[in-house]
């Protein structure tokens, strides 16, 4: 269950550091050292010299043995009535402290024993003294040595041995020997385990004692045609239990004949680890019953009396989860008749010192005596809390020889039951994938406390969570009057209980107390398999540990962010910039948001045509840093920045803030979740609408989609807070336009509809794109119905005599429809071709912030509102103070975004030549130096004309332009031109984005696609006509979020939102969801940290949520362990974690000597690659390469905290590899085989 790393408390320790600052190696060596150094066994005191530093410890033993002497009257207290000076547990873990704590009260010295693997186990630092057991064994075989143990007990002194439960405490072998060797075993009598402790035995002495019993086998077996046979006779379900077993293991429920063999192999394999006997016996299974169970206590001399029963039926597994004492909604007579029967075996066998009586009953309150567990129980605290007897003491005083009347037991009515009790065993297990067993350290551990609340555990912040041994972590009690407050005060402490660096079931234990039918107090023992409704968890992951994860791996792999090829980020974060305007009067004010949620689309439409003065749409939050920064401003940023926008901005056109690349960047770089962003901003401001680029039928995405995906997309993007749709085609294509026109109209948003410039209407050579044209254009986009129209100008190709005779024809046709236009200032004339557009009628033109425009991104809003200003038409009012200290904000900010700065020192003119978009531009010359291209680059943008040409000279604008891109650098790096490429386009491997262009995947191009490059390109795949979105299917998101929901459970708890995502990018969405598991929520990260780590003793406040921060603060990176991990130490809010890092260099060193071997990982986005579940032993390996595998077919079997757990086919294929041995050991995610899927 649990190891610890014991730190002052568990020994004294001095440590002497050189004076001068360490490297982090060094202090994460002594670091290691000191805690370690306690590690072996019987050495008194050890020096270690390290250079300069000397580490001397002192073990456990010594200095309790140094300690104090008891006072001769506390000495009396604590001897009274035990004739035992020294106990030793047969144990480890909860049990074995719970043992010691009895045995220290009484005045009893303390023995613990460990295995190599518990070296470090908390438990045996809780005892006076600790032995090594079973050496050279098995973890769980080292705790069966009973004659090793005996050995010990023997040379130390010990008078009395508890089993506690599970491993020998049922053994009938130990006792005996211990009866032998003349040491007390706190238990029962040999000969009564043997006819206890052995189910079969045990049922015939019930039977002798006419209690009800169910069909069942006579005798134990390991034959497996024993169970075949019974099941054939007795008919089905059935039940196999471990003849020598407890505690749920080697049990299990077959419900199929089929099935039968295998589960007994299974099982019988499971008894064998867990308690070296794999002998079984076989029964009818009741279907539902109550799990009810009495206490019972015995002296051995005709004395027996019960202390009440408890209700064990919340189970899973057969592994007890919530327990109650007394049991709640019990008949009364029932009740009696379960004592009596309890009672009656116990005397009937003369049972001597504690054990449990186990029944079930069924829905007609017909009991069935089940088995008789010889033992302590794990769930006799709630016993122990309503009876207020010590029942472990009891033992020990029963088995010195103590008998019930001389420890205040004379009658049955000695024992009272007051109040009731509640214990939930929190186990490290996650119950969202199946309970899979959980490993690692504990880092954080803040219990729950207060007036009935219990705790039985060894854990310490430090424990390791070891696969070798039981799930269980720490029992929590709780006891209060009545169920009802019990309930309430356990719900409390799950809450209060904080447990970090594994995963746990608290979650699932909450849920529990929730659910109505527990609530009832009549639950079955079918209650967890028959509400699912438990599974749906709210998460307890501790996100800071998985923070410490993510700045660990840049702490010792260096950071790895696509696309930062700029210098590391400069300067400090900036503080977010005070307002002028409150919140509150922003959101009264009058304002074109209001003019749209309260009287809609042509309102809005109407205002802005009417309005004096020349209306701005700031960029900043989008299209400036896709254009300057590869769209990788974060949302942490913009959200900092929204107060004061809402401020400044006050009275602008628009915001422009989403959609376009922002949407599966943010997803696939950033980490961050669009969806979420859009909700943060909407929320900080509420005067000034929101706007989004919507690629018509490709939504904003790059290819096609179902016309319900774009639809709900729509309408989802509206309810979120988006006003304004700005919606365009990057071919011009009228069909998509007037589909992603409809689509917005349905969702009730403004439709912004754009005719996307290409060519130059000023020159009268250019025949393709001339200003009858776009004016014919324009009038079929408003004969269907729009609010605005938007001139988009992504290549920054509109000069500004082109703006005025464009603007000017459409203003002449179209007087009453609004005009906004978007361009970019990559050949600087961007504040020209504005102000000539403003000047020829236009209603808005787009702007950012000065610190983020110019070059490919758009014009200073400053240069636009300064030039305007004193215009009798023009002029705008906003704030131009508070607009620069804004501007202010967003200069510190980019300087923190420097690894994504393009390198564009100016503009340039050569665009005209292009016509390659802005964004585009910077992020294909990073393209082009990540393929290695970065000497090309002249030539690239050359080739871009070439490709445009060749492709029949289009509108280019994302997804087009990327069509245009994609070829531009295939013709470079196969160096071709024009007429090589038609030449040889019959035998060329295309770009997939060319073919499926020449497809019809985007639409129609204007003027048609090119012959016969067309024909020689496609080669007989599908063309499609007209509109794609049209002949594909729809997307049933209901059955799309089932999908994701299954694929990724544990990980997320999948939205609607999600699912739209999903449809979009799928992949991109996976890995989001898989990389915002492993790394968590790094969006709260601040930016340097996000893009660069932290320096050593470099501290960053982490606030999750209003009111809760965290601080973290790297301290050390560790020396190279042999598994290849690095250990990163950090502090957060003052206390030492630590996390486990994957040196990658190691794959790069060709030295590996003395390194352990570091196992291939499966990939969660492969259906194929098949990866543990858990950390445990690979006990059973049942395909062989190259076998045809069937989907649900069991692969591999791994053993881990004694349960074993098989392995199956997540789909059908032909198994290409097996990457694990029979025994070997793995960690959950290690590559367990392949499959390749068919």
């Amino acid at each position: 269950m649990v190891t610890a790393q014991p730190a002052a408390r568990a020994r004294r320790s001095m440590m002497t550091l050189p004076s001068s600052r360490a490297r982090s190696s060094s202090v994460a060596t002594v670091f290691k050292k000191e805690v370690l150094g306690n590690a072996l066994k019987g050495e008194r005191r050890r020096e270690r010299r390290t250079g300069k530093k000397t580490v001397t410890v002192r073990s456990e033993v010594e200095s309790r043995e140094a300690e104090k002497p008891n006072s001769d009257a506390l000495g009396k207290i604590l001897s009274k009535g035990s004739k035992l000076k020294k106990v030793m547990a047969a144990n480890r873990g909860e049990i074995a402290v719970r043992v010691f704590r009895a045995g220290t009260e009484l005045g009893m010295r303390t023995t613990a024993i460990f295995s190599e693997v518990d070296r470090l186990a908390t438990h045996r630092y809780k005892a006076d003294e600790s032995y090594l057991v079973g050496e050279g064994k098995e973890p769980v075989a080292a705790y069966l040595d009973y004659e090793s143990i005996i050995e010990v007990a023997k040379a130390n002194q010990v008078d009395a041995i508890h089993p506690g439960y599970g491993l020998l405490s049922e053994n009938e072998n130990f006792a005996r020997r211990c009866e032998e060797e003349g040491i007390i075993f706190i238990g029962p009598k040999s000969k009564t385990l043997g006819q206890m402790g052995d189910k079969v035995i045990c049922k015939a002495q019930a039977k002798a004692c006419g209690l009800p019993l169910v069909p069942g086998t006579e005798f134990a077996t390991d034959d497996v045609t024993t169970a075949v046979e019974f099941a054939k006779e007795f008919g089905m379900p059935l039940m196999l239990k471990a003849a020598m077993g407890g505690g749920g293991r080697g049990m299990r429920v077959v419900r199929n004949m089929s099935d039968v063999a295998q589960a007994f192999t299974r099982a019988s394999s499971e008894a064998k680890t867990a308690f070296g006997d794999g002998r079984m016996f076989i029964e009818r299974y009741v279907e539902a019953p109550r799990h009810i169970e009495v206490q019972i206590i015995a002296d051995g001399a005709g004395n027996v009396i019960h202390l009440g029963e408890r209700d064990c039926s919340v189970q899973r597994r057969h592994q007890k989860v919530v327990e109650m004492a007394p049991a709640p909604c019990l008949d009364e007579n029932l009740r009696k008749r379960l004592h009596d029967d309890a009672v009656k075996l116990a005397k009937h066998v003369n049972y001597r010192n504690a054990g449990t009586v186990e029944f079930m009953v069924d829905s007609e309150n017909r009991h069935y005596f089940l088995e008789v567990n010889p033992r302590i129980q794990v769930e006799h605290t709630v016993t122990e809390e309503v009876t207020g007897v010590d029942i472990v003491q009891t033992q020990i005083l029963i088995a010195g020889g103590m008998t019930l009347p001389e420890l205040g037991f004379k009658t049955q009515d000695d024992v009272q039951v007051r109040g009731f009790a509640m214990q939930c065993r929190i186990t490290t297990e996650d119950p969202s994938m199946g309970f899979s067993p959980d490993f690692g350290r504990i880092e954080v551990y803040r219990p729950p406390g207060g007036l009935g609340v219990r705790l039985d555990g060894e854990v310490v912040v430090g424990s390791r969570i070891s696969p070798f041994y039981d799930s269980l972590l720490v029992k929590l009690t709780c006891k209060s009057h009545s169920f009802e407050g019990a309930v309430q005060k356990m719900y409390r402490s799950l809450a209060e209980f904080k447990i970090r660096g594994v995963k746990t079931n608290v979650p699932f234990l909450e849920n529990v107390l929730q659910s109505d039918a527990f609530l009832s107090g009549k639950v079955t023992t079918n209650f967890i398999d028959e509400t699912p409704e438990l599974f749906d968890l709210t998460s307890s992951v501790d996100d800071t540990q998985k923070l410490l994860t993510y700045l660990g791996e840049i702490a010792v792999n260096g950071s790895k962010h696509p696309g930062a090829v700029g210098p590391p980020p400069i300067g400090m974060e900036p503080k977010p910039p005070q307002p002028s305007q409150k919140f509150e009067d922003l959101a009264r004010k009058e304002s074109f948001k209001k003019i749209i949620d309260e009287q809609g689309p042509q309102a809005f439409a109407k205002a802005v045509r009417n309005h004096k003065g020349l209306l701005i749409m700031d960029t900043t939050w989008r299209d400036a840093h896709q254009s300057l920064l590869a769209t990788r401003v974060r949302t942490r940023d913009l959200y900092n920045s929204a107060d004061m926008t809402a401020s400044a901005l006050d009275g602008a056109y628009s915001l422009e803030m989403w959609g376009g690349a922002t949407f599966d960047v943010s997803l696939r770089f950033l980490r961050d979740c669009p969806w979420r962003r859009l909700e943060l901003l909407r929320e900080k401001v509420p005067n000034i609408p929101f706007q989004m680029l919507l690629r018509g039928a490709n939504a904003v995405g790059y290819t096609s989609y179902a016309d319900n995906v774009v639809q709900e997309f729509t309408t989802e993007a509206r309810k979120s807070g988006i006003d304004i749709f700005r919606v365009f085609d990057s071919l011009n294509y009228v069909d998509n336009l007037k589909f992603g026109i409809d689509c917005v109209r349905n969702a009730n948003g403004v439709v912004e509809a754009t005719i996307c410039y290409s060519g130059d209407v000023s020159d009268p050579s250019k025949k393709k794109y001339t200003l009858d044209y776009y004016v014919n254009l324009t009038e079929e986009l408003v004969n269907h119905g729009i609010d605005v129209l938007a001139i988009k100008d992504m290549a920054g190709l509109l000069k500004p005599r082109a703006a005025t005779m464009l603007v000017s024809a459409l203003r002449q046709k179209f007087p009453d429809l609004p005009i906004h236009v978007h361009t970019h200032d990559t050949a600087s004339t961007g504040v020209a071709s504005m102000l000539a557009c403003a000047e020829a009628g236009a209603d808005v033109v787009d702007v950012c912030t000065d610190a983020m425009a110019g070059l490919t991104s758009q014009p200073a809003i400053g240069a636009i509102l300064n030039s305007i200003k004193g215009s009798e038409t023009l002029d705008n009012p906003m704030n131009l103070e508070e607009i620069q200290r804004l501007n202010t904000y967003w200069e510190q900010t980019r300087a923190l975004y420097s690894p994504y700065e393009s390198g564009i020192k100016a503009g340039s003119a050569d665009v005209y030549i292009h016509e390659m978009p802005g964004g585009q531009y910077t992020n294909l010359k990073f393209q082009a130096f990540a393929n290695g291209l970065g000497e090309e680059w002249d030539n690239i943008k050359q080739s871009y004309a070439t490709a445009n040409k060749i492709l029949g000279d289009i509108v280019k604008v994302t997804p087009s332009s990327k069509v245009v891109g994609d070829l531009a650098q295939f013709l470079v790096a196969n160096k071709l031109n024009e007429k090589s490429l038609l030449d040889q386009a019959d035998s060329l491997s295309f770009p997939t984005s060319v073919v499926e262009y020449f497809q019809g995947y985007l639409g129609q191009p204007v003027g048609g696609f090119p012959e016969p490059l067309r024909t020689k390109v496609v080669r007989g795949k599908e063309i499609i006509e007209g509109r794609p979105g049209c002949t594909l299917p729809p997307v049933d998101f209901k059955a799309l979020r089932k999908e994701l929901q299954e694929k990724h459970r544990g990980r997320r708890n999948v939205s609607h939102k999600d699912a739209l995502s999903s449809a979009m990018y799928p992949q991109v969405f996976d890995q989001y969801v898989i990389e915002r598991d492993m790394m968590g929520p790094v969006s709260l990260l601040p930016t340097k940290a996000f893009l660069k780590g932290l320096e050593i003793d470099e501290e960053i406040e982490v606030k999750a949520r209003r009111g809760s921060s965290a601080s973290i603060k790297l301290k050390a990176v560790g020396e190279l362990l042999p598994n290849g991990k690095r250990e990163v130490f950090f502090e957060v809010n003052g206390i030492p974690r630590v996390v486990d890092i994957l040196d990658l260099k190691v794959f790069e060193n060709d030295n590996k000597k003395g390194m352990s071997a570091v196992r291939e990982r499966a990939d969660p986005l492969d259906l194929g690659s098949v990866g543990a579940p858990m950390a445990g032993k690979v006990v059973d390996i049942l395909v062989k390469d190259g076998a045809d595998i069937k989907a649900g077919e069991a692969l591999v079997v791994i053993s881990a905290m004694k349960m074993e757990t098989t392995v199956s086919a997540p789909c059908a294929g032909k198994l290409k590899h097996i990457a694990i041995a029979k025994g070997d050991s793995c960690t959950a995610g290690d590559l367990l085989c392949a499959i390749e899927t068919v």
